[in-house]
């Protein structure tokens, strides 16, 4: 599996040479203008929730593409009304597609659509494939992610750690506890003033609780 990372919450799954898109938010992230969105490749679309620094680029890639997007069912009904093909689901639901198992998880957050309109309870993916991820969404530390480990044994968990809309680094390292996974990528962080980190600081408090806090620059991949 390799994971590369667009920017914001925005990532690039290649698997077993399928191509998953998670949250494409590039055209209008001014850290992200080296990224040329005619050049990712999709085969499926993963949208956590409907905020515009998720699905801002969703509709045009799907259609250049004909990727599948796959999210909860009210995101899936609205770009089905755009003639865009999808596959909802919802909290607790596991479906397995060709490139690997998929079960939607809770997320504490919100989600509307850029015009003010319903867009469904937020919620993470957990992706069981040649590795496992935990891909969190935007959400606040929360005691659901203790039964994650339950059920499976995660290679690496995509946590946010901007803070103020999410949880912080301090809230993160607990979450990687709940989760039992001590690899840990950062996502959701330094896009606009509000989730600006200190780089250093989050990955010595990682650091200092042998845990491993990857923060890719945008564009670069991390092989699992």
């Amino acid at each position: 599996m390799k994971i590369t990372y667009f920017g914001h919450a925005c990532l690039g799954l290649e698997i077993n040479g399928i191509n998953v898109l998670v949250d494409p938010f590039i055209t209008a992230n001014e850290k992200a203008k080296h990224i040329d969105i005619n050049s990712i490749k999709a085969d499926y679309i993963l949208l956590t929730h409907a905020h515009q620094d998720h699905i801002l680029d969703a509709e045009q890639i799907a259609k250049r593409t004909g990727a599948k997007i796959i999210s909860n069912y009210e995101i899936v009904t609205h770009y089905n009304n755009l003639g865009i093909d999808g596959h909802p689901m919802n909290h607790g639901g596991t479906w397995t597609f060709d490139f690997g198992k998929v079960k939607y998880v809770n997320a504490i957050h919100t989600s509307s659509f850029p015009d003010g309109s319903y867009g469904g309870q937020p919620g993470g993916f957990v992706i069981e494939a040649d590795k496992t991820i935990y891909i969190a969404g935007d959400t606040a530390l929360t005691y659901d992610m203790k039964l994650i480990p339950m059920a499976f044994k995660l290679d690496l968990a995509i946590l946010p750690i901007g803070d103020n809309f999410t949880m912080g680094i301090n809230d993160a390292l607990i979450a990687s506890d709940f989760i039992e996974c001590n690899a840990i990528m950062g996502y959701h962080y330094d896009t606009f003033g509000y989730i600006e980190i200190n780089h250093n600081e989050a990955k010595n408090t990682f650091a200092k609780a042998s845990k491993t806090l990857t923060l890719l620059d945008i564009g670069n991949t991390l092989e699992l």
